[in-house]
């Protein structure tokens, strides 16, 4: 099968929540996709809703580097936050599972950070785009494989003109909105013949969707219309990678 776009997120549930609608469209398809997740550990609750979630959207076994999320310790006991690992090592990491995996595209946070700026989102974004470039060069991280460079990098995020009826939602519980102008936008992906699939991706959340100021919750308590014009279209900021 031809390798479709492995997503790079900072959180379980981010690869639902911005990309969940293109996985399961790749998937469908007959493409081969795969997430890397770089916070929370394997043995946490998080990682079993994860591992759900990325079955329905067919993209395979969840990739989980283990580092702690910024402001939840408990996300990875014992274990560094992602923040304060050597950039070196992360990069690395994110190499290597590139080598392994071979896409074509991958996909990941905006420089913004998606929305709502959380730091594990801007900082995922920094290393993924590193790790990108560095996976193609033979003399970068020997250790980590084959050189393999993708075709291009893909930067979830969200048009000033797309943050509609999200934007008041996200403004009630104190979140960031944090936009991009219209012209930053290469691709608007209209995912509604996927959408069961995304939805049920979210749901599988199931911690996050009992939450009411995150992301999943608030979607969960809107009536279905409402919530169907929120997450029926996917952005994307397009970066060529290969000369």
């Amino acid at each position: 099968m031809p390798p479709g776009p492995p997503r790079g997120v900072r959180h379980p549930d981010d690869e639902a929540l911005v990309a969940g609608g293109v996985l399961a469209r790749h998937a469908g398809s007959g493409a081969r996709t795969g997430v890397v997740t770089t916070t929370w550990a394997a043995d946490t609750p998080r990682a079993s809703e994860l591992a759900d979630a990325v079955r329905i959207l067919g993209a395979g076994v969840p990739r989980m580097l283990g580092h702690a999320d910024a402001r939840v310790p408990a996300s990875a006991p014992g274990r560094a936050r992602l923040l304060d690992v050597p950039l070196d090592d992360v990069v690395g990491e994110i190499v290597r599972h590139t080598r392994e995996f071979r896409p074509e595209v991958i996909v990941t946070h905006d420089a913004y950070g998606q929305l709502m700026g959380h730091p594990d989102h801007v900082h995922t974004h920094r290393v993924t785009l590193l790790a990108a470039h560095a996976a193609g060069l033979p003399h970068l991280y020997p250790e980590a494989g084959e050189p393999w460079q993708p075709a291009a990098l893909h930067l979830a995020t969200h048009p000033e003109s797309g943050v509609g009826e999200l934007g008041p939602l996200l403004s009630r519980v104190g979140e960031k909105l944090l936009s991009v102008p219209d012209a930053h936008v290469d691709a608007t992906v209209d995912v509604g013949p996927w959408l069961r699939q995304k939805w049920a991706a979210i749901l599988a959340h199931r911690s996050e969707a009992a939450r009411e100021r995150s992301l999943p919750g608030i979607l969960a308590r809107l009536p279905a219309e409402t919530r169907r014009r929120i997450i029926s279209t996917e952005y994307f900021t397009r970066l060529e990678l290969r000369p």
